[in-house]
């Protein structure tokens, strides 16, 4: 299912129509920063250590709803090109929705992820300048100790793993931030990881990952 067939645009700030929805989960990116990301203490107001951010998120949804559709269950990968600073927006983004999702979750969602529904996604409407792209297809999210893995077909092909601390079996962790994600930023690094899809090639192993408990809601 494309993305104009359920009429979702990128709209602006004053376009937002606030939805009752909510999701808890986690999400775990990877992105072209070497590590760490400065942009989680930054706020995304730091120049990413390339000039420029590639990234794939994940976010598994252990439990939500959008409108009273359930979403629990559900998986959702993106694939996120920013040109500069996180922070000064322009970014162009391709959504991948677990093919579970019914009509309604799918439309729920990219109402979410494109920050139309409000609530703490609502910043997406003035970060994002582009969803060039939005399928449902099987996004698979694994969990495995000290390592996530995400895989959309051999579109993205991601694994990452926590960096330890002073205490190698413990990660390291930044709490109490402000970041968009949530307040505990779980450190970590990706080892197989990469992009191949809508001519972006990236290849990520070695650069900084992140690992976050979310709670988000509008409404």
């Amino acid at each position: 299912m494309a993305l104009d067939q359920v009429e979702i645009s990128v709209p602006t700030r004053r376009q937002i129509v606030p939805k009752k929805w909510a999701l808890k989960g986690e999400l775990f990116l990877n992105c072209s920063c070497e590590t760490f990301c400065p942009c989680v203490v930054s706020l995304g107001k730091a120049r990413p250590t390339e000039g420029y951010c590639h990234a794939w998120m994940a976010i598994r949804i252990d439990e939500g709803h959008f409108e009273g559709e359930d979403i629990g269950g559900l998986n959702v990968a993106l694939l996120a090109d920013i040109p500069g600073r996180m922070a000064e927006g322009n970014w162009s983004v391709a959504a991948y929705v677990d093919e579970r999702a019914t009509p309604a979750a799918y439309d729920g969602l990219l109402q979410i992820f494109s920050g139309v529904a409000g609530g703490t996604t609502g910043l997406f409407t003035m970060l994002v300048s582009d969803i060039f792209h939005a399928e449902q297809t099987k996004v698979d999210i694994e969990t495995d100790g000290s390592k996530r893995r995400l895989n959309v077909g051999k579109k993205i092909q991601g694994e990452i793993e926590t960096i330890g601390g002073l205490d190698p079996e413990k990660a390291v962790v930044i709490t109490n931030s402000q970041y968009w994600m949530g307040p505990n930023i779980i450190a970590a690094q990706g080892t197989r990881s990469r992009v191949r899809d809508h001519g972006r090639m990236w290849d990520f192993g070695g650069k900084s990952a992140e690992i976050c408990p979310i709670d988000w809601s509008g409404a």
